[in-house]
């Protein structure tokens, strides 16, 4: 960088912003990553991943992260574990404030990922990533021979209970309306399944937890008050995902539920910032694809400042 000015500065962290970095600094850009407050995104929720490539005996996802970020480092990638708070992209080089400093930078990688929407209600909390999950694709295969239930009423509910058939017991999926807003196909392949229950008109009020974790949750009717106690040791909230994207405040193009949108390879609407992981894709959402994507973006800055020089 010449005149404080940076090649690169990647916000957000995460199996994307890591890996992004790690290639960045590989190809000698210097670059500074904003890993925000929560470094290491969704994965320091999961307690094991077990289908990342190269661990054939699993990984705790902080651990992931750990080794990532390390890896990234050790090439020279700049981290500080702060949060963006706006940017400016409307000319070169582009401005970003980070707890009042300003930061001039040529290329901007965004990977600050998508938080899945929680339920918020007591017992939630202990039990992240110990029994109660947002992914079944992640976490389903930790749950074998057991009942779990499935929070929800939309394409991604059914999704994940007709996924979790392949190795729970039994999969209860909990909605709070009659009615579902689930396609009509994803429904019927859900509620043909001999394995799968469907209870309308529930809604989560509080968890219940034993020494060994989830142990079950109080349902409670929203027509009349009334409560009942349903057994699990897994569950699974799959209410939608929101992306990390207000801090950009529509300086780059988003779809109509805040993802960015790409414009060409990885690079957004506005020529010189790219984005990777989570924040654009809501289709796969998995730690080696938001890495893979990290990867595209590093490769794409890369040969987008040398065609600017």
């Amino acid at each position: 960088m010449d005149d404080g000015v940076h090649n690169v500065i990647i916000i957000g962290s995460g199996p994307a912003g890591y890996t992004a970095g790690l290639y960045a600094a590989r190809a000698m850009l210097d670059p500074l990553m904003f890993a925000g407050y929560m470094s290491g995104g969704q994965l320091m929720l999961t307690s094991d991943v077990e289908n990342f490539p190269g661990y054939p005996s699993g990984i705790g996802g902080p651990d992931m992260m750990v080794h990532m970020r390390e890896q990234a480092e050790r090439f020279g990638l700049e981290i500080q574990d702060k949060n963006v708070e706006r940017v400016d992209f409307s000319e070169r080089p582009f401005g970003i404030w980070v707890e009042g400093e300003e930061y001039r930078t040529e290329s901007v990688i965004i990977c600050t990922g998508a938080e899945a929407i929680w339920l918020g209600v007591e017992g939630e909390e202990a039990q992240k990533g110990r029994g109660i999950s947002t992914c079944a694709t992640c976490d389903g295969a930790f749950f074998r021979d057991q009942e779990v239930i499935v929070v929800g009423g939309g394409d991604s509910a059914m999704e994940e209970a007709t996924f979790l058939t392949r190795f729970a017991s039994k999969v209860t999926i909990i909605h709070r309306r009659e009615g579902f807003r689930a396609s009509k196909v994803m429904y019927e392949r859900a509620v043909s399944h001999p394995k799968i229950d469907i209870m309308t008109h529930r809604h989560i009020k509080r968890w219940l937890s034993d020494e060994n974790g989830l142990s079950g949750a109080i349902l409670e009717d929203p027509r009349d008050g009334s409560e009942q106690e349903i057994a699990c040791t897994g569950a699974f909230i799959a209410i939608g995902h929101k992306p990390m994207t207000g801090f950009l405040d529509g300086e780059v193009e988003m779809d109509e539920s805040g993802y960015i949108l790409h414009s060409e390879h990885t690079m957004t609407s506005t020529p010189g910032v790219f984005a990777a992981g989570d924040v654009v894709d809501k289709r796969y959402r998995q730690a080696i694809t938001a890495a893979g994507m990290g990867c595209q973006a590093a490769m794409d800055v890369e040969k987008w400042l040398e065609e600017q020089h």
